[in-house]
């Protein structure tokens, strides 16, 4: 059994690659097999359930081409149990089911108090000779791993700080290097991971058994600190409460470009901290190779554990937190609404939940359903900012996708009414959308005639009159298009 799950091991090792495997994988541990099952132990219940989602059918199928014997893999978060190694079973955990939601986090947080520095019970208020803390900046609560979103752009680096919130200071993800540009979600995962570590209800934020202390701060704030300890002369005291944490959080180190002093004391708490075990999380707006102007050192220490991109948004992910926050808002916002804002703001996901935020506040102070027309209405002056000369080959594009048709379909000799409507629909938006005369639109759609655009035009404006689901489509891509 030991041999065949080596071979298992070393098949899926060269599948995935080493990076992906000494990530997710490398922990799994064989119980054994059970009649046609076989068990096999992970030491977490979130790694479990990333190994169950992504893995499972293929170690199913590694296993049966193995051993003819296995009809099942199943996956348990560790406890107890017999290794088939001979080795003493890891140490039992707290139940192994899942809950249906995460408890709710400290209540000195919840309240709206200090949180930067948020202590296990044993010190949440001042350091170890009973003096106060520094006043530190206050956690967002609605930042938590239950209010995040997670799509293809950002589902790894959620993935790497559900591990550490899990798991602090774990071999591989310490310091744990979160970048991306500006609303993409790296101090959303940031506060997500303070409140998992300071929620007393876990108890499991540190190897005391206690919730976690965590220092939460921006680089801005880190340097203010540290020039104000310089100025009253206390820097061993600064020293002394920062390294006195079980987890230190940084966000938007690129701030500290420049203050060559700060970086000087970052990076020696940086290492008094990852020596004696305790967790870094730092995020900036690019990666560390990429941030010219920090000391060498400095970018090769945060460059040494774990390094997660949040990318650029998808129109699906754009629809799932519009979706998401409207639900929270208990409010109706139509389908049509959310694939218009889902175009029309695709670079910021604060300016797009702002959007949001207006249109639900018009519709309650003013009892107004939330239609395009309100929309258009309400964000007149960021959809003007976002706006942007329209060419035809967008049109065409844009119809293509909305229709599900091939873009070389715009230009063909195909005639079939799943075609020809939407080119039709096309050379409309373009005539109304664009300033290219009918001859040139026709040139575009593969040289056609303009009284083919002529006809398209009048048949278009004679169905929108009859149809009202037909005009809406056309109205809402026109919406998505104009400038």
């Amino acid at each position: 059994m030991a041999a065949q799950w080596a071979r298992v091991r070393g098949r899926l090792q060269s599948e995935v690659g080493e990076v992906e495997y000494r990530t997710w994988l490398r922990q799994m541990t064989l119980v054994g097999l059970d009649g046609d099952e076989i068990t096999i132990r992970l030491p977490t219940r979130f790694m479990r359930d990333w190994v169950r989602t992504h893995y499972l059918d293929r170690l199913t199928a590694l296993w049966q081409a193995e051993n003819r014997a296995v009809r099942r893999v199943e996956l348990l978060r560790a406890g107890g149990g017999t290794r088939v190694d001979g080795q003493p079973p890891e140490a039992p955990q707290a139940d192994d089911r899942d809950q249906a939601a995460p408890p709710e986090p400290p209540a000195s947080i919840r309240a709206g108090a200090p949180a930067a520095v948020a202590a296990g019970p044993a010190g949440a208020a001042g350091n170890d000779r009973g003096e106060p803390r520094p006043e530190p900046a206050a956690l967002d609560g609605r930042f938590t791993f239950d209010s995040f979103v997670v799509g293809k752009p950002n589902e790894f680096a959620y993935a790497c700080a559900r591990r550490v919130a899990e798991q602090p200071a774990s071999q591989g993800f310490n310091p744990l290097f979160l970048y991306g540009g500006v609303g993409l979600g790296k101090t959303h995962l940031m506060h997500a991971i303070a409140w998992e570590l300071t929620d007393p209800n876990r108890g499991a934020g540190t190897r005391t058994g206690r919730p976690a202390s965590v220092a939460y701060m921006s680089a801005e704030r880190f340097m203010y600190r540290f020039i104000a300890a310089i100025r009253s002369q206390s820097t061993m005291e600064f020293k002394e409460e920062l390294r006195s944490v079980d987890v230190l959080m940084i966000d938007d180190l690129q701030f500290l470009i420049g203050k060559d002093a700060t970086q000087e004391e970052f990076f020696h708490t940086f290492n008094a901290l990852v020596d004696a075990g305790k967790q870094i999380v730092v995020s900036a707006d690019k990666s560390p190779s990429d941030l010219s102007g920090l000391e060498d050192r400095v970018r090769t220490r945060l460059g040494c554990g774990m390094v997660a991109d949040l990318h650029a948004t998808t129109f699906e992910l754009r629809i799932s937190i519009l979706e998401a926050k409207a639900a929270r808002a208990g409010v109706p916002v139509p389908q049509k609404v959310n694939e218009f804002l889902a175009h029309k703001i695709t670079s910021n996901v604060r300016e797009l939940e702002g959007a949001l935020n207006r249109l639900i506040a018009h519709a309650n102070l003013f009892g107004r359903t939330i239609t395009l027309e309100t929309t258009q209405e309400v964000l007149h002056d960021i959809l003007k900012a976002h706006d942007r000369r329209v060419t035809i080959e967008e049109i065409q594009r844009r119809v293509a996708e909305h229709y599900n048709i091939r873009l070389t379909d715009m230009s063909s000799a195909r005639r079939a009414r799943a075609v020809a409507r939407p080119r039709q629909v096309a050379m409309y938006l373009a005539k109304q959308l664009t300033s290219r005369s009918l001859p040139e639109i026709g040139r575009k759609f593969g040289n056609r005639d303009h009284t083919t655009v002529m006809h398209a035009v009048a048949r278009v404006t004679e169905l929108m009159a009859r149809d009202a689901a037909f005009a809406e489509d056309v109205e809402l891509l026109r919406r998505m298009l104009e400038s």
